[in-house]
């Protein structure tokens, strides 16, 4: 099932420090970082964008910062929505997906799409065991003005932050086993990563 008022949208704009490389292209089995979050979400949504500082993948649209100097996912998101809107597209939320947590289950998106419906919350974030992860969101086109003004006039740059100045939702993701929120920072993780797609596999 697609929600045609939602646009999918992955953030692979992020520095990479502690990695080393953009994360993005590293191989994780036989598929990229970015390209496993594709085959993950490419079937649930009618458009899928990527915001990135390079050109990865010819077969989507990918589009920059809208301001520049790598400030962190809250532009990345205004991009998302600032692309909307140049573009009169019907979208009223965007839902988003970091590049480097592999494992995530898309049952997430089913949740998104019911949220959305709702309209309790201009922003919602899932959470699982105590933790909250705040790129796996669905945020309203509603927030643009507010997003736009925290991050040029208020130097927002931290999402744990503005959205709790916001006001944001939880959608829970119980889990058993292996964490599916498990995510890439480093060789280090790349390699337990590379552990559990192999059990996975053999499961």
């Amino acid at each position: 099932m697609n929600e045609n008022n939602i646009l999918g949208v992955i953030l692979a704009g992020g520095k990479s420090k502690r990695f080393g490389q953009d994360k993005s292209e590293v191989k994780l089995g036989d598929k990229t970082l970015l390209e496993h979050t594709l085959h993950k979400i490419k079937s649930k949504f009618s458009k899928i964008i990527i915001v990135s500082n390079s050109k990865i993948l010819k077969d989507y649209t990918i589009i920059k910062d809208c301001i520049d100097g790598q400030l962190g996912p809250l532009v990345g998101v205004l991009s998302a929505m600032k692309y909307i809107k140049k573009n009169n597209f019907s979208y009223n939320w965007v839902a988003t997906f970091p590049c480097d947590t592999p494992f995530f289950d898309i049952y997430i998106i089913e949740e998104f799409f019911k949220v959305s419906k709702l309209n309790d919350s201009l922003l919602y974030f899932v959470k699982s065991k105590e933790k909250r992860h705040n790129i796996f969101g669905l945020w309203s086109l509603k927030l643009i003005e507010t997003l736009e003004k925290d991050i040029i006039q208020n130097n927002y740059r931290k999402v744990e932050k503005w959205a709790n100045k916001v006001g944001v939702k939880i959608i829970n993701a119980p889990y058993d086993g292996a964490d599916p929120f498990f995510n890439i920072n480093t060789q280090e993780d790349l390699i337990e990563a590379e552990k559990i797609l192999k059990n996975q596999k053999h499961d």
